[in-house]
């Protein structure tokens, strides 16, 4: 699949570049408030860390309306001089380019890869635009383990409040290491690093046209990275601070996105997952410690509400999905007290192994049954929190550890039902 054409403007920067060996990608869509921060901390990072190499920062900016690019082009970056030990030999270069294609961050990345790929970059990192949290040794961390030979692919570890990353946890983290075999925690944190050869790897994928190219680029990324036999790694980068949202409010349409990719993965690379049991450890690289982290809203009322009425609404589209047993367990769930609502684990992972089923047989249109499955999420995140209100950061973690243990022994439900569907 040939590449989206990069406009004429960026083609001159890259032909003065020439070739770099650090390549930072910033995606953006209306990020005014927080954008300058990233691009400065990426700055003064690349210029302590490495300070040989020549860099490039690559904002890739999705028709931002806020002045987002007008900050980018304009951010006073850093006297390195006052703040560094050493003087970087080469200044860092900044390209902020519009993508083209599906609206979505993926588009924004295929800008990016193509720009890697363009000049032959060594090593590449990318991060997310709304960050608060982000200090300039989090550009050591993603891109010294590719430079040094440890890693292809680089994903984080954060410290986050016990309700952010609710897809992650609940969804995301257990089916990809269920399905996977590989321990990364952070599977769709948002910020990565790779090598320049894994670039060139995705922007070679054809997935540009399709709705990957939207949120479930992140997942798609560390899907592939795993699946082509990349050299993994973690590195923890502390606490991810950014505009966290009430995982019942504003969340729906992401979780949706980000498991449609999953879904699709599954089917792309089924001789990777089909009959792999269990899941191994995946390096880390940096000193987890805990840090302060903001609070994330909740309305468990407002979650519980919807997962009822969804028992109402579309228990006859659930029927094609869920076998019996199920349907009466959700039935009774629903009859008990706010206080003693709880949604067991296997039940959960059986939950998700049959809506990926039902996808894998096009049981119902794509979209109907990706939405069929948001009152279901937001029930057993309504479990989680509640069960969780009180709990400190060890006990939540070792909660989702659990539950992926579950997905990991409920794996042969999947594997049974697979290819009797296909």
């Amino acid at each position: 699949m040939s590449a989206a054409p990069l406009p004429e403007a960026v083609e001159g920067q890259l032909a003065e570049i020439g070739r770099a060996d650090l390549l930072v990608g910033i995606p953006s869509y209306n990020n005014a408030r927080t954008v300058g921060h990233v691009v400065r901390a990426a700055a003064a990072g690349l210029g302590k860390y490495f300070p040989d190499a020549k860099a490039v920062i690559v904002n890739s900016d999705g028709g931002s309306t806020d002045g987002t690019r007008e900050i980018v082009a304009t951010a006073e970056l850093p006297d390195l001089a006052t703040v560094l030990v050493s003087h970087p030999a080469t200044p860092v270069a900044r390209i902020v380019t519009p993508y083209h294609g599906i609206p979505g961050k993926g588009s924004a990345f295929r800008a990016i890869f193509q720009i890697a790929d363009r000049l032959d970059v060594r090593a590449c990192a990318v991060v997310d635009s709304d960050l608060r949290s982000i200090t300039p040794p989090w550009f050591e961390l993603l891109l010294r383990p590719v430079l040094e030979g440890h890693a292809d692919y680089v994903a984080p570890l954060y410290h986050r409040h016990k309700f952010d990353g609710t897809i992650t946890n609940g969804v995301v983290y257990p089916l990809t290491r269920a399905l996977y075999g590989k321990q990364i925690r952070q599977p769709i944190g948002g910020e990565f690093g790779f090598s320049g050869e894994l670039a060139r790897v995705f922007l070679g994928k054809p997935v540009w046209e399709t709705d990957v190219a939207r949120f479930g680029i992140d997942i798609w990324m560390t899907t592939t990275a795993i699946a082509e036999g990349s050299r993994l790694c973690q590195v923890y980068l502390g606490a991810k601070i950014h505009d966290a949202k009430d995982p019942g409010a504003d969340l729906s349409a992401m979780m949706t996105q980000v498991v449609a990719s999953c879904f699709d993965l599954a089917e792309i690379y089924e001789p990777v997952w089909f009959g792999r049991r269990g899941s191994e450890s995946v390096p880390l690289f940096g000193f987890p410690h805990a840090v302060g982290v903001e609070p994330v809203p909740v309305n468990v009322d407002r979650m519980l509400a919807i997962f009822r009425q969804g028992l109402t609404d579309l228990r006859e589209l659930w029927e094609k999905v869920l076998p019996a047993p199920l349907l009466d367990a959700l039935g009774g769930l629903a009859e008990g007290a706010r206080e003693a609502f709880h949604m067991a684990d296997a039940l959960w992972a059986e939950i998700v192994y049959r809506f990926a089923l039902a996808h894998h047989a096009r049981v119902l249109p794509r979209d109907h049954l990706l939405r069929a499955l948001i009152p279901l999420y937001l029930g057993r995140t309504a479990s989680f929190i509640l069960e969780m209100w009180d709990a400190g950061a060890e006990e939540v973690e070792a909660r989702i550890e659990g539950l992926a243990h579950i997905f990991e022994e409920t794996k042969p439900l999947l594997e049974a039902e697979w290819r009797r569907s296909s």
